[in-house]
């Protein structure tokens, strides 16, 4: 099994509450996009913060992912669609090709494709216009969760969850994460259910 990504995180430093909720003062309400794996709080925080209803999905690997529909309406939870060094085609981790592989799929970053940087006065600064809340609760949250959630069956992908997939998730999403930040995109990480945002620190391509 991959060792699990680790991030360098400290406290925001300014936040402000919506209903409740503690944001970074950077973050504009329409800036949020919400996401991480399964069981993580996504849904409960939209629910919470009064955000768009449904979930969407992003492919990274496609070209003008930030112009898609699903992006339309924010705040927004989103799935993401990643690159895997040998697969072809972009897979979320719930999907089965992923979730049953014989060794953990390796991200491959070089795939991901991100917005263009504003290099005009007059064109459209696509990085600016999203916010990411990588939403990462420690595995074993997350799976104590998902196992009351599956005692309802009311989520398909809890049916055979266990804490190493649990931990494989994460630990992608992390990944992702960490390759946001690197490379200048606004992103927060949530490390706990109801915790505050913290922002990951270290170079990225801005300093």
């Amino acid at each position: 099994m991959n060792s699990m990504i680790e991030l360098d995180l400290e406290p925001c430093e300014h936040v402000e509450t919506i209903k409740g909720i503690p944001f970074p003062t950077e973050m504009r309400f329409r800036q949020l996009v919400v996401t991480g794996p399964p069981g993580s709080g996504k849904s409960v925080l939209m629910k919470d913060m009064g955000g768009w209803p449904e979930e969407g999905y992003i492919d990274l690997t496609l070209k003008n992912w930030w112009r898609a529909n699903a992006l339309t309406f924010r705040p927004r939870e989103v799935h993401l669609g990643l690159p895997f060094h040998g697969h072809p085609d972009a897979l979320s981790v719930i999907d089965p090709e992923w979730l049953e592989a014989p060794e953990p799929p390796r991200l491959d970053c070089a795939r991901i494709i991100l917005p263009p940087i504003k290099e005009h006065f007059l064109s459209v600064d696509w990085r600016d216009r999203f916010f990411f809340e990588f939403s990462l609760p420690p595995p074993e949250e997350i799976l104590k969760w998902r196992l009351e959630r599956r005692r309802k069956n009311s989520h398909p992908p809890d049916e055979m969850v266990n804490i190493e997939q649990v931990e494989r998730q994460v630990s992608v999403y992390r990944e992702v994460a960490l390759y946001f930040y690197r490379s200048g995109m606004l992103i927060y990480v949530r490390d706990e259910f109801d915790g505050m945002p913290k922002f990951i620190v270290g170079p990225n391509n801005n300093s």
